[in-house]
């Protein structure tokens, strides 16, 4: 397949301004290929680089004596004592979930399950924050119906209780949903897997379900904005299956304990992309890929396609060579794919290769070390209005605002779609306080 050639509308699609596409080719010394493009995109945007947000975000306090894993990784952990300590993940899917209301919040779900998981820990309970628009607004009510079935059809299939949250309505959300997804796990603190590779020459193993086209471009999208053609955004929302993610848990779970996992990376946003980079920026290494390896399952899929792909339910992992027919005999007693995709390189580079031709070639560290970071201009939240005299209202009438209010109304309608008991460990179920 002919790749389309760089023009300034195609560099300006993948969501670059033109200081940061200067700074492109400054570091290569030359014009991108169209799977190079799109990977410098998938790792400079928004959702996978934090450019916009990482200048505030490291004023936050991330340490202290019961934490064990601080920002950085797929999931913090906390010592809760016992030679145990609880890893927890909160994340927000909301540009998804307003394109396609219910595999947005599925594979927000997902989503974190797998950054849980990827560290080692068991997933032992799930909840969720829901802000969305007016009840009047044309959006709402499907917005609501779809993101709450997807939360439930994704948990419920999996297994986890979901065991509590949180809906508003508001019309500052008339214009975009909030879905933020949280998921905790418990694991033995001895027993807690990174994402950092190590080891020069060592396998690099696809683990899980088979890539296709869905959610290619799926993090570029969620670093937009949102405006008329919204919509004819929605193939680049992903697909779950939580069925599938169920055996990958125990099968990962289960190669873990075997002693043959070096590093392991959920591929979440950016998918081949990012997990690849990720793993070799943190352990100081280069990655060489072979896209002819990658299980598919659609036809004819390119370079661009595989590497951007943010198709659900697949991981990365560095394995010790000796464990190699043990973890394949693992995942397919499991009904998943397990391919050996690269290896780990000393030089500083992101070899990728497909049908003979290499797609890219390039410096791994500076995919994510030289991602821009921007000090953005602010507006101090103006001091509210002072408080005028509480206007007289009859206590009922009072009363009856307040009891008709949506966001002061019993969610039971919501809960009840969740499993908020499966595992048979929930003590308090939602709507007798915290869970």
């Amino acid at each position: 397949m002919q790749e389309p050639e760089i023009t300034e509308d195609l560099v300006a699609s993948h969501g670059f301004t033109p200081e940061e596409y200067q700074e492109v080719l400054r570091i290569l010394n030359r014009e991108p290929t169209f799977t190079e493009l799109g990977i410098f995109s998938a790792m400079w945007n928004e959702h996978c680089s934090y450019k916009s947000s990482k200048k505030w975000l490291k004023d936050l306090p991330t340490t202290g004596p019961q934490v064990i894993c601080g920002p950085g990784e797929n999931a913090g952990i906390v010592d809760i004592g016992d030679g145990q300590a609880v890893v927890f993940k909160m994340e927000s899917h909301n540009h998804p979930s307003y394109i396609e209301p219910y595999q947005g919040a599925a594979t927000g779900v997902g989503g974190i399950l797998r950054d849980i998981f990827t560290m080692g820990a068991r997933p032992v309970a799930a909840m969720n924050a829901l802000s969305f628009g007016e009840p009047g607004h044309p959006r709402t009510r499907r917005l609501v119906s779809g993101v709450v079935e997807g939360i439930g059809g994704y948990g419920n299939a999996f297994g986890v209780p979901t065991t509590g949250g949180e809906v508003r309505l508001h019309s500052s959300y008339n214009g975009n949903c909030l879905v933020n997804a949280f998921a905790a796990g418990i694991v033995d603190a001895d027993k807690i897997f990174y994402s950092a590779a190590s080891g020069v020459g060592m396998p690099v193993v696809y683990l899980g379900a088979k890539t296709g086209r869905d959610g290619v471009g799926g993090a570029t999208m969620a670093s937009a904005e949102f405006d008329e053609d919204s919509e004819d955004k929605r193939p680049t929302v992903q697909v779950g299956d939580p069925f599938t993610e169920k055996r990958l848990l125990e099968a990962c779970l289960e190669l873990m304990a075997t002693g043959a996992v070096i590093s392991i990376q959920d591929m979440g946003a950016a998918g081949l992309t990012c997990s690849a980079v990720e793993m070799g920026d943190k352990g100081g290494l280069g990655v060489r890929l072979n896209l002819d390896a990658v299980p598919q399952r659609e036809d004819a899929m390119t370079a661009y396609e595989m590497m951007l792909s943010e198709s659900q339910e697949r991981m990365l992992m560095v394995l010790k060579p000796a464990f190699e027919a043990e973890a394949k005999a693992i995942f397919e007693k499991w009904d998943l794919d397990f391919a050996i995709v690269g290896e780990t390189m000393e030089e500083d580079r992101f070899l990728v290769m497909h049908q003979g031709e290499t797609k890219a070639d390039l410096p791994l560290s500076r995919l994510s070390s030289s991602a821009p970071e921007y000090n953005r201009s602010w507006v101090e939240t103006p001091p509210p209005a002072p408080l005028s005299d509480v206007p007289e209202i009859d206590p009922i009438e009072g009363l009856k605002a307040l009891v008709g209010s949506p966001n002061y109304a019993r969610k039971q309608w919501v809960w009840e779609q969740y499993d908020s008991q499966v595992m048979a460990n929930t003590v308090r179920t939602p709507g007798r306080g915290p869970g």
